[in-house]
Formats: C-alpha cells, structure tokens, sequence
C-alpha cells in the first residue's frame, strides 16, 4: 500500500478505513468480525482509521481501541476521530456543539475510549454555526500544544470557513461527502485546499455502498431515510450504476474498485476512507489502488455521473442544513 500525504506532515496509507458502518446505521453489528477487519487492514498497509465519538454513541471509539489494545503486529495505526455532533432522543434533537469547554470534555473522552494518550487527526464533525470558528479551531490549537492531538481537521466545511480556521492552526485535513455521485467539492473546495495545501479525507467514496454490486437494504439501515434511495430517485441512480458495472467488466475491475480508482485519480492529496464491517468488501477495496484510469477513461466517468444525472439529495432536508459546501 503506497502513501499519501495529509497537509504538511501527516503520511497515511493511500486509503483509509471508515468504521462508523461497526457500530451503527447499517444492519447488526459483529465486533467478532469487525475487530478482524480492522486487523487484516493493519496487517495489509491500511494504517489510517476513521471514527468518531457519535458513532454508536461511542461504541465505535471503544471497538477501536480494543482492536488496537488487541494487534500484535508492527504497524502504527493512524487514528482520526470527530467531536461536535450531539445526538438527542431523535433527529430533532440533533445539534452541532463547537463550544471550546465541550471539546475539551470530549477529547478526554474520545481518548480514555481509544485508550490512547495523543489522537493523531481531530476533526470538528459539523461547523457550529453559533460559535465562531476561531474560538472551536482556537480551542482545538490548545489541544495540539498540550501533546492530547497531533493535527486538525474540519469535516463539511464551506470555503470562508476553511479559509479563517486556517488563518488560526494549520488544517491538515477536510473530510466531505466524495464519489461519483457527490461532487459538490469539485467546484470550489478542491482548488483551495490544494492551493492551501490541505490533505481530503472523502467518507462515502463508494456511495454508501451502492456504487457496487452488492448494494441491498439491511435492518436499521440508515439509507432508507436518504432522498437519493427513495423511490423513483432510487430507479434513476441505479441505471447510473449498472452503467458503471458494464464499464466496470469491460476492465475487469469491480464496481467499487472503478469507483474508488476515480477517487483516488482526482489528486495526490485524496485519501479516501471506505467504510465496511467485513474482511471480503476491504480486500475488494484495497485493490483498487492498482487501478489506473487514463484521461478518456476519467471523461467517460465524468460525464456518465454528471451533477445533473444524480436524483435526489444527498441527506434527508433537516440534515443539509449542517452542510458548509
């Protein structure tokens, strides 16, 4: 597994592994088999883990550090994790905490569950709209000189918002919503970042799952609630991607891997972190780093998943509204 560079100074491996899928959203949880994952990952060159406190309502950081209290192998991992989103009863008692006194309550958290002393990436999961991004990144700054986290990052931030967090600690990384059917970043927040030399950390490089060919609804699945698997939305997205399966077979690649190959082809400071909960679906992924698309091929992509062909938003109406880009 080859290596990336986020921001100035943080190397991870070219793909990263989102583990929220562990703990929540989609279908029952097998921690037997989950720890498994994370540990065939380490074993494989996939150093960079993705979590975050809201996750399980911190089940998900207590799996991690388990998997890792548990690893015998050599390989450090790369653990990133989330503060600000605090979950209520239901989705209407949701909200986005930036305040400097909750970080520094969740760091303390975070850290006891990963049973780690330093993290290495803290992201801001959504910007608070209340608080100043100066005051959260400021607070977050005190965090990096008091050894409790290596680097910062900002997850769904809008441009003016990177660019004042910026000005106050150095950002090492911006996690958004990326694939071929999320590509709002494209227009704007790309440039700046390499521009400003900021790393990108995409979640959902594979769609939540349906830019592949084993896509099914599960038990409690999340996606049911989603605008772009709804109905006749849910008919017009899927013709997209069976498009891309004949594409797909044409290469000899699976679905997945032509669609985190195109990822990974839109800049050399792109790490994308797919999540799955199983060993099959992260050996599929893993491949995918050896694809390699030419210009026709990426133009082909491009056009077949314009933004004007993807029906539907991307999150349930409540929800865009925590969205910065």
């Amino acid at each position: 597994m080859r290596k990336r560079r986020l921001g100035s100074n943080l190397e991870v491996s070219e793909i990263g592994l989102g583990c929220m899928g562990m703990s929540q959203s989609y279908g029952k949880i097998d921690e037997k088999e989950a720890i498994k994952t994370i540990h065939y990952a380490l074993d494989n060159g996939i150093n960079f883990l993705d979590t975050a406190d809201v996750y399980g309502n911190g089940h998900n950081e207590k799996l991690i550090g388990e998997a890792l209290s548990l690893y015998k192998g050599t390989t450090k991992a790369i653990v990133a994790s989330k503060f600000g989103i605090v979950n209520g009863d239901d989705i209407a008692k949701r909200y986005i905490n930036g305040n400097p006194n909750y970080i520094r309550t969740s760091i303390e958290n975070s850290l006891k569950r990963l049973n780690l002393e330093c993290l290495d990436l803290y992201y801001i999961h959504r910007i608070d709209k209340t608080v100043p991004i100066e005051e959260t990144v400021g607070a977050m700054s005190d965090l990096v000189s008091e050894g409790k986290v290596r680097y910062i990052g900002m997850c769904e931030a809008s441009l003016d918002i990177i660019e004042k967090a910026h000005n106050v600690h150095p950002i090492t990384a911006i996690q958004s919503e990326y694939s071929l059917w999320s590509r709002d970043v494209e227009k704007t927040i790309l440039p700046k970042l390499k521009e400003l030399g900021i790393g990108f950390v995409p979640y959902s490089p594979l769609g939540r799952g349906f830019l592949t060919t084993h896509f099914q609804f599960v038990e409690n699945d999340m996606r049911k609630f989603f605008p772009r698997f709804q109905n006749e939305n849910l008919l017009n997205n899927r013709k997209l991607v069976n498009k891309l399966t004949e594409i797909a077979d044409d290469m000899n690649f699976t679905t997945a891997q032509l669609a985190l190959a195109w990822v990974l082809s839109k800049g050399e400071n792109i790490v994308p972190i797919p999540g799955t909960k199983k060993r099959t679906n992260l050996i599929d992924n893993m491949k995918a780093v050896d694809v390699v698309l030419n210009a026709e091929q990426m133009s082909e992509l491009d056009t077949l998943f314009d933004f004007s062909a993807i029906n539907g938003l991307r999150y349930p109406e409540q929800l865009m509204g925590e969205l910065g880009n």
